[in-house]
């Protein structure tokens, strides 16, 4: 039964499918990237994180270990002495992967996988907070507060309506006057129907 099996077979025996590995571990430690298909990049990555595990703990037991996986002392040598300095500062996630598209004949999905390195500014990149601030919330007024600006409001009303004079008073004032003639007005008019009569009798 294939229970607690999550590896990738890649359709291969173990004995050809650790010789497979190896010999790509090789090339990516030795060059850094190499270009191979989806599948066999992400059967690739687990174990060559291992390996790079392996040397961050730097003891003659671990090196002896990724020879026995890599099975070329050269590449697990230079990677002990030179490039572990590189991950030194991570946790994991050593390794990323790039999908190229497909192959040309078979259609198979091309992958590039690379070392990460030290410098690496997607490892460092943080969030950058949020430039938006949060609009205040504006304070309403309770439902006393509220009667109480009200009635104030009605008695201000109320004092001017009580000192001022109304409209109607005033504008009835002008028309008053204008309809009663001055007595200096009708003095005149009398003494020029006098004049006209003893004109008349004359």
């Amino acid at each position: 039964m294939r229970h607690r099996k999550h590896s990738n077979q890649l359709g291969l025996k173990k004995e050809h499918r650790e010789a497979l590995l190896a010999n790509l571990s090789t090339a990516l430690l030795t060059h850094g990237r190499i270009k191979t298909t989806l599948k066999k990049a992400k059967a690739l990555r687990p174990f060559v994180e291992k390996v790079i595990t392996l040397a961050k703990n730097g003891s003659l037991h671990s090196r002896r270990m990724a020879i026995s996986r890599v099975r070329d002392t050269d590449a697990v040598h230079g990677l002990f002495d030179d490039k572990v300095e590189q991950f030194r500062e991570r946790e994991g996630g050593y390794t990323r992967i790039y999908k190229l598209g497909t192959r040309r004949g078979d259609a198979a999905e091309m992958a590039l996988i690379e070392l990460i390195d030290a410098d690496d500014e997607g490892y460092e990149k943080k969030r950058k907070p949020k430039s938006k601030a949060k609009a205040e919330p504006q304070e309403t007024a309770s439902p006393v507060e509220a009667e109480e600006i009200e009635d104030a409001a009605a008695a201000e009303a109320s004092e001017d309506a009580a000192g001022e004079p109304p409209e109607d008073e005033e504008l009835e004032k002008p028309i008053a006057e204008a309809e009663t003639p001055d007595a200096e007005d009708s003095e005149p008019k009398a003494e020029a129907e006098d004049s006209v009569e003893e004109e008349k009798k004359g």
